[in-house]
């Protein structure tokens, strides 16, 4: 018989140098006690002209998103420069936490620094609900 019969190739994810799946298996495995519910991830891509940053959890099927942003909506907001530094990247991870509070309903709950001072804002935990 041939060798190449009985050869398997690896994922193509794993032949492109792209996925690690032994890294990727320990991020995405939640504790056996947490039952069903999701681990999710924040995401934060850069690349030359913007960056990317993303809630994400793992599901059989695949990935799912739960939010996104994008540093190229930044000037909607009024950050007309520098899309791609570190103050834009802080703010499009404020931009994409704000969405997901939105979307979880949370959004009148934790309101944020109302007033630009300065000082360090803590965010203190609800009496009630989450």
């Amino acid at each position: 018989k041939a060798y190449f019969k009985r050869f398997q190739t690896k994922f193509k994810r794993r032949r492109e140098g792209k996925t690690d799946y032994q890294c990727r298996r320990r991020l995405v495995t939640q504790d056996k006690n947490k039952y069903a519910s999701p681990k999710y991830r924040f995401v934060v891509r850069f690349s030359n002209k913007d960056i990317v940053c993303q809630v994400i959890y793992a599901k059989i099927d695949g990935d799912l998103v739960l939010t996104a942003a994008y540093a190229h909506e930044l000037p909607s907001f009024g950050v007309k420069a520098g899309l791609t530094n570190y103050a834009s990247a802080y703010c499009v991870g404020l931009l994409a936490a704000r969405r997901l509070l939105t979307k979880l309903n949370l959004a009148d709950k934790y309101q944020g620094q109302t007033e630009v001072n300065g000082e360090m804002y803590v965010v203190e935990e609800l009496e009630e609900g989450p």
